[in-house]
């Protein structure tokens, strides 16, 4: 078992007074049998009315309505946890789906529904000869290979680049650029799953490292895929690894813009100053 300490910091300055709109924030993990929350704080100036809730993805969020204008709005969240999943690589995937392709159950695919969605796929030569890259036509490979040999070549082939603006690029944009941030590759990776027939989500957290050019003060971004047997597992595309007791899930969807830590608005002048800071370190 490891033990995280979480300092997440997000300042807004506004150009002159405004009243804040309702707030969402999703900042608190993901508790499951392989996390736990030993403790958690959420201060926010001016100070709101709080309440609590579990959306329709089992996220907990935080809903902030506020009666006061300001011309500064601070939400500084704090979290200790226990982190249990130190062997990733300890599952078993069930023996029908052991080797790819496979189907899902009727069941399971049912249920799978949004996750199997290819919406966000596109139709281009591009996009046509990276799918013909990642799996030849007819070949039978382990799924776990498949899922793994996605995971390295987009580490291995795309330039990593911080991106402040809001957003994610679509699959194209990534390919063309040959670039991209942790949310982007995460985009493209789930965008290729689907192609391929395979449930993913987008998995929205923090990760503890050394700061580098992946991680340095921010959130961090990676792609679940439910594997039959296995449940969901976690791909970290922008790694190159596979997620593990570093990786803490704060959020996940279908859709990878639906989770941003902090959404709202405001009334009043146009003109903001963010400044985000995160600090994960083990205890």
């Amino acid at each position: 078992m490891k033990r995280f300490n979480i300092i997440h910091r997000t300042y807004y300055t506004f150009a002159g007074p405004v009243t804040l709109g309702t707030h969402e924030l999703r900042l608190r993990p993901r508790e499951n049998h392989d996390l736990r929350i030993e403790s958690c704080s959420l201060n926010i100036s001016p100070t709101p009315e709080i309440r609590w809730h579990r959306d329709i993805e089992d996220n907990s969020v935080a809903t902030a309505e506020f009666s006061t204008t300001t011309l500064r709005l601070a939400v500084e969240s704090e979290v200790v946890i226990q982190q249990f999943n130190q062997r990733p690589l300890d599952f078993l995937v069930a023996p029908h789906a052991a080797y790819y392709p496979f189907d899902y159950t009727s069941s399971s695919r049912s249920q799978l529904h949004p996750y199997l969605n290819q919406a966000a796929t596109v139709d281009t030569t591009r996009w046509s000869e990276w799918l013909g890259t990642v799996r030849k036509p007819g070949q039978k490979i382990q799924t776990y290979t498949l899922l793994e040999g996605i995971t390295h070549r987009i580490h291995r082939e795309f330039r990593y680049r911080t991106r402040d603006e809001q957003g994610v690029q679509d699959p194209e944009q990534t390919l063309a650029l040959g670039s991209g941030s942790c949310r982007d590759f995460a985009t493209l990776f789930i965008a290729t799953a689907r192609r391929l027939g395979l449930a993913a989500r987008f998995v929205s957290g923090y990760l503890n490292a050394p700061p580098s050019s992946y991680d340095y003060g921010a959130t961090h971004a990676w792609v679940d895929v439910y594997l039959p047997g296995a449940g969901w597992k976690g791909f970290d595309p922008t790694l190159g690894r596979i997620a593990g007791a570093d990786h803490i899930a704060v959020a996940v969807a279908a859709d990878p813009e639906s989770v941003p830590p902090i959404s709202g608005s405001f009334v009043g002048q146009p003109g903001t100053f963010m400044d985000v800071g995160v600090w994960v370190s083990e205890i």
